[in-house]
C-alpha cells in the first residue's frame, strides 16, 4: 500500500489537499470524525450578486446543503467569473466546486450533472421583446412569419429555427438589442427570468416593450454541475435537492422568487406556443412533472 506523508509530499503547499487527505484518512478509521469535517463549497461569483436570480440560485444551493446534514461553508469566488471560464475552471478542478448552467449533451459528458432543473424550466419560457412600431404587424401576421433575433452561437437560435422561425443572427448580446432598436428584426424572445430585468436597463431596452399576447415554451434545464471526479458532492447535492422537493421547501423558495414575476407577465392569460428542443439531452427528466413549472389556468 502506498503511503503519502502529507507534510513532506508536494501536497504540503496546498492546505486544501492536506485537509482532504486528513478527512479521507479519518473517514476510513473514524467515520464520526469525517462527518464533523467542514466542507468548503465555492461557486463562481456572478456579475450582479444582488440580482434576485443570482440570490435565488445561491439560496437553493445553500438549502440543498442544509438538507444533507453535513457541516459546510458556502462561499463565492474572490472575483467575478463568467460562465465559460467557470466551466473551464471546474473541469480542471480549480477555484470552484460547483457551477450552474443550461445543460446540453457536451456539458453532461464533461461534468457530473445534478439533473434537477433549478429554475423548474423557466429558462425555456419566452416572452417577446418588440419595438412599438412592430406591434400591429405582430397582430396581423402569423407569429412565425416574423423575424426573431438571437445570438449566432446561442442554443436558442437552433431551437427557433427547428420550429420554423426565421432568425436574424447577432454577433453578441448588445448587438441583438441594437438590431431591435434599428427594427431589423421583429421579435426578441427572452426568458421570463431575464425580460423584466432587461427592461429596467435604459441602455438595452430604450423603447422596447414586452408583447402582451404570446409566450413561447420549450423544455430546457439549468442544472448544478460538478467535476466528473467529485462524486461525493454530486450525491450530496442530489440528496439535498430531492429532500427539498419532497418537503416543499424547494417550491417555497421558487414561488417566493418567481411567482410575482409570473403574475406580472400574466403567463396564464397568454397564448401558449409549445416548441420542441432538439438540443435537449436524452436523460433530461421531462416525465417528472414535479420538476417543471406548469401554467395553472
Amino acid at each position: 500500500m502506498l503511503l503519502i506523508d502529507p507534510i513532506t509530499s508536494p501536497y504540503r503547499k496546498n492546505k486544501r489537499y492536506v485537509a482532504l487527505f486528513l478527512v479521507c484518512i479519518c473517514g476510513l478509521v473514524y467515520p464520526s470524525v469525517a462527518l464533523s469535517a467542514i466542507w468548503t463549497i465555492t461557486y463562481p461569483k456572478p456579475p450582479v450578486e444582488q440580482s434576485i436570480h443570482a440570490q435565488y440560485v445561491v439560496k437553493l444551493l445553500d438549502l440543498a446543503l442544509q438538507k444533507t446534514g453535513v457541516r459546510y461553508e458556502l462561499i463565492a469566488s474572490d472575483d467575478v467569473i463568467l460562465q465559460g471560464r467557470a466551466l473551464s475552471l471546474l473541469e480542471n478542478n480549480r477555484t470552484v466546486n460547483v457551477v450552474w448552467s443550461m445543460t446540453d449533451e457536451q456539458r453532461e459528458a464533461d461534468f457530473k450533472a445534478i439533473r434537477i432543473p433549478i429554475y423548474k424550466g423557466l429558462i425555456g419560457w419566452r416572452v417577446l421583446l418588440v419595438h412599438p412600431n412592430k406591434l400591429s404587424q405582430l397582430e396581423s401576421t402569423p407569429l412565425r412569419d416574423n423575424y426573431a433575433v438571437q445570438g449566432m452561437d446561442w442554443p436558442d437560435t437552433k431551437i427557433l429555427q427547428s420550429n420554423g422561425f426565421n432568425v436574424v443572427s447577432a454577433t453578441n448580446y448588445d448587438e441583438a438589442f441594437a438590431i431591435m432598436h434599428r427594427q431589423q428584426a421583429d421579435i426578441f424572445p427572452r426568458s421570463i427570468i431575464e425580460a423584466l430585468d432587461e427592461l429596467q436597463q435604459p441602455n438595452l431596452a430604450k423603447s422596447l416593450l414586452i408583447e402582451p399576447n404570446y409566450v413561447l415554451q420549450y423544455p430546457s434545464a439549468t442544472y448544478f454541475f460538478v467535476n466528473k471526479r467529485d462524486g461525493i458532492l454530486e450525491k450530496l447535492l442530489a440528496k439535498g435537492l430531492n429532500i427539498a422537493l419532497q418537503d416543499g421547501s424547494f417550491d417555497a423558495l421558487f414561488n417566493q422568487t418567481y411567482a410575482p414575476i409570473i403574475a406580472q407577465l400574466g403567463l396564464d392569460k397568454r397564448e401558449l406556443i409549445s416548441l420542441t428542443n432538439p438540443l435537449l439531452p436524452v436523460n433530461t427528466p421531462t416525465e417528472n412533472s414535479a420538476l417543471w413549472y406548469q401554467i395553472i389556468r
